[in-house]
């Protein structure tokens, strides 16, 4: 009791008012802060990004590319090759056109070859060259720049469509709204239409849709690519590469002092400040003019340094450079380089194990798909035996062994071919040894192979394992009458008395 009395006093020795005062000298102040009643403390308010429109190299380039990549996306179902579309994933047939090339399910292999081989060259490039890839050749930044400039034309300059969306509803802003929201559903429908093209022939896919007479599934899937291409390109733009690109999250990893991005010269530009032109300063090359903000499509400052948001698309680098040149300053204050560049060291990427590795894996799946391609063939056979009955003995002293050949024309193109059987004994063939199959076509051919008793005879006392299970080794090839070189063979068994 004694002791808890004691333990009481204490206690209340501490939080006197004496002691409290004494302690609230040293505390660390607190300043509290009102949230307005409209705006909530839990979600954070997501500003929109009202980029600047920028003109100079980089722009022009990530603008090329851009172009090419949307020519190419919507021109490549277009074009005839061999009286069939040059690039189809015929999903009814199970098979993929690539202008002269054939691809069947079982040659798929091929194609998660190229796959492959295209990621390695993705992390290759990044090691490099950073995000390049997000900058000038992805999909989703050149839709969403096709967007912007559409709202450009049509609303005007950044500070003017800030304004227009502050403005009360009206006839001029009704008018806008509509035409560019208008504009953006039948580019996104012409995107839907064309990535269904490579699926479904585009000569019937076009006609069908524009004349309502597409089946409803495809008229889904159509809309479905639309809508998923007007709500990226228009509504969430920025917020695709921010939150739901994977992309976006593990490129720091492949990133080292030798990879070139788009960075500041903080050495340079420190301290940043306004100033007049032509005057001297003791400040940095930065003017602080924030021009690499306001044009910046993920809405970033460059000059924090390396940011995940960034995508290299070197907008703020044009913009920095336009700057430098009225102030008579250096170019590429804000530029591509690498963390080795900064510091004043030279590159040596051949030394970086990434970037090396990377190189060798490419070599190696380049090596793969070689292989694959010279290993692949255009015929496909398949022997399948007559299971009614193993062998007939004719009343002239013959053997007879019916068998059903699967033969599959894997190329564009009607093809002649020849059956040839060769074995452990004198085969023969009972009917016509050539065969006409259509392109992409697949032949079921009834065949009987005859040999005789003599023959049989002949060979029955050699110790092979074959003949005393009476069963001889028969072996089917098939080639093409024009190309000898292709052809392809079958082992079977051809059974005796």
């Amino acid at each position: 009791m004694r002791n808890n009395s004691q333990q009481s006093l204490n206690l209340e020795n501490e939080i006197s008012p004496t002691n409290v005062s004494k302690s609230k000298e040293h505390a660390i102040p607190i300043k509290q802060l009102s949230v307005p009643p409209h705006e909530s403390a839990v979600t954070p308010k997501i500003n929109k990004i009202y980029s600047r429109a920028q003109k100079g190299y980089f722009q022009r380039l990530r603008t090329g590319l851009n172009s090419l990549l949307v020519i190419l996306f919507f021109a490549l179902p277009l074009i005839q090759y061999q009286g069939r579309q040059a690039v189809l994933f015929d999903l009814e047939e199970q098979n993929f056109f690539f202008f002269g090339t054939t691809l069947w399910p079982q040659d798929f292999t091929l194609l998660a070859w190229i796959f492959i081989t295209a990621a390695f060259l993705l992390f290759f490039i990044t090691t490099f060259l950073g995000r390049v890839w997000c900058g000038y050749l992805c999909p989703q930044t050149a839709w969403t720049f096709m967007f912007v400039w559409i709202e450009n034309k049509i609303e005007g300059h950044q500070n003017k469509r800030r304004s227009l969306d502050k403005a009360p509803w009206n006839r001029n802003k009704i008018i806008k709204r509509v035409s560019k929201h208008l504009i953006w559903g039948v580019i996104g429908l012409l995107t839907g239409c064309g990535f269904i093209a490579y699926f479904v022939p585009a000569q019937t896919l076009y006609p069908q849709i524009f004349s309502f007479n597409a089946s409803f599934l495809l008229t889904a899937w159509v809309w479905f690519f639309a809508i998923c291409t007007y709500v990226n390109a228009s509504l969430m733009r920025e917020m695709v590469c921010l939150h739901l690109c994977p992309y976006a999250r593990f490129q720091s990893s492949m990133f080292d002092a030798n990879t070139i991005t788009v960075s500041y010269d903080a050495a340079r530009g420190e301290s940043r400040g306004p100033r007049k032109r032509k005057h001297e300063t003791d400040l940095g090359d930065c003017v602080d003019c924030n021009l690499c903000v306001d044009v910046c499509p993920t809405g970033i400052d460059i000059r924090n340094g390396l940011q995940y948001e960034c995508i290299n698309c070197g907008a703020c680098v044009d913009a920095c450079n336009q700057t430098m040149d009225k102030f008579n300053y250096p170019k590429n204050l804000i530029g591509y380089h690498s963390e080795n560049d900064l510091a004043g060291k030279k590159n040596a990427p051949l030394k970086s194990l990434k970037f090396s590795g990377y190189g060798l894996c490419i070599l190696i799946m380049l090596g793969v798909i070689a292989a694959d391609i010279s290993l692949k063939k255009d015929i496909q056979l398949n022997v399948l035996r007559d299971r009614m009955s193993l062998y007939r003995e004719t009343l002239d002293d013959k053997i007879e062994n019916s068998f059903t050949l699967k033969i599959r024309n894997k190329t564009q193109m009607e093809k002649v071919y020849q059956i040839n059987v060769t074995g452990d004994l004198d085969y023969r063939l009972n009917g016509n040894k050539l065969v006409t199959v259509k392109a992409g076509e697949q032949l079921s051919h009834p065949i009987t192979v005859i040999t005789d008793s003599a023959s049989y005879k002949k060979v029955a006392g050699a110790p092979t394992r074959s003949i005393r299970t009476r069963r001889a080794k028969i072996n089917f090839t098939i080639l093409d009458v024009n190309l000898v070189s292709n052809q392809v063979s079958q082992e079977s068994n051809f059974f005796t008395p």
